[in-house]
């Protein structure tokens, strides 16, 4: 099985501000705009409410409740009204595609999303705020093991007819993309052979501190902390994109590394390396909700 590291949601270019860390802990990744969705912000729930009063407030007006956004990776069952045999998705295009396509990324592998995160707390008027002094950090709020991978190209009214239940996802909408892709979720997850008691999709809903990348006190969200088998025992790393061994530091048990700051899919082919798996199911035990 291959493990994918992957960058979604606003960045410093895109949003141009962090996605929330709410009190409780629980995170909501911001969908970027993108004009061509049918989905708005305002349609997407989160907490309970609209998403779209949220990224209005986070952004100060420059991004606004009634713009289109790009929901994507798609995972979450509750965030939109959906139609009948929905499930959830995520796609890909252009040379991020290419690099998942040269790294043999497909049925079985596992997608573990990350972004860019802060935490907010209320305001006297009601809405939400970033907290003064908190960090800025990378941190992992959802998954989703290939079922099947669906070569969309450009052809979209076909694509809709096909599975019409994936007809609201933007990778279904626009001026296309060179290698457009989308990777649909299995119904349960496998880590190791083994079937968990838990969907083979979603956003984590507990929290906990696996669930950041980012080391403690670190200078930079880029820097982070990861379990050592990241870097195996010869000190060859295995981490597309990362394979130069200067941005790699042992720390113990732990590794340090200073991730790429452009690049959005990070791939480890991680059969053959059982800590991976206990890690997998340690993290899925704390921070999921059981089914």
């Amino acid at each position: 099985m291959k493990i994918v590291l992957s960058r979604k949601g606003f960045d410093s270019s895109v949003g141009r501000v962090p996605s929330p860390i709410f009190p409780d802990g629980t995170a909501f990744s911001l969908p970027i705009p993108y004009s061509h969705s049918p989905t708005r912000f305002r349609d997407v729930r989160c907490r309970g409410g609209s998403l779209g009063s949220l990224v209005e407030r986070l952004t100060r007006g420059r991004v606004r409740e009634d713009d289109r956004c790009h929901l994507d990776p798609d995972l979450d069952p509750v965030a939109l009204a959906r139609l009948p045999d929905w499930r959830p998705a995520f796609g890909q295009a252009r040379s991020a595609q290419g690099h998942l396509a040269r790294q043999g990324v497909g049925r079985g592998d596992l997608f573990l999303f990350f972004g860019w995160f802060h935490r907010v707390e209320r305001a006297a008027d009601g809405g939400w705020r970033y907290v003064d002094g908190s960090p800025d950090v990378h941190r992992l709020f959802g998954w989703l093991q290939v079922a099947e991978v669906v070569a969309v190209g450009t052809d979209f009214a076909n694509a809709r007819a096909a599975r019409p239940w994936l007809s609201a996802h933007p990778h279904l909408h626009g001026p296309g993309w060179s290698h457009n892709t989308v990777y649909v979720s299995t119904r349960t997850l496998t880590i190791d052979g083994a079937e968990l008691a838990v969907r083979g999709s979603g956003v984590f809903s507990n929290a906990d501190d696996r669930l950041t990348l980012t080391a403690p006190e670190a200078a930079s969200r880029t820097h982070w902390k990861l379990p050592g088998w990241f870097l195996p025992a010869g000190g060859r790393p295995l981490l597309s994109q990362h394979g130069d061994a200067g941005r790699w530091r042992r720390d113990g048990p732990r590794v340090h590394v200073r991730a790429v700051a452009r690049g959005q899919e990070f791939v480890y082919d991680v059969d053959g390396i059982p800590e991976a798996a206990a890690w997998l199911r340690g993290l899925f035990t704390c921070s999921v909700r059981r089914r």
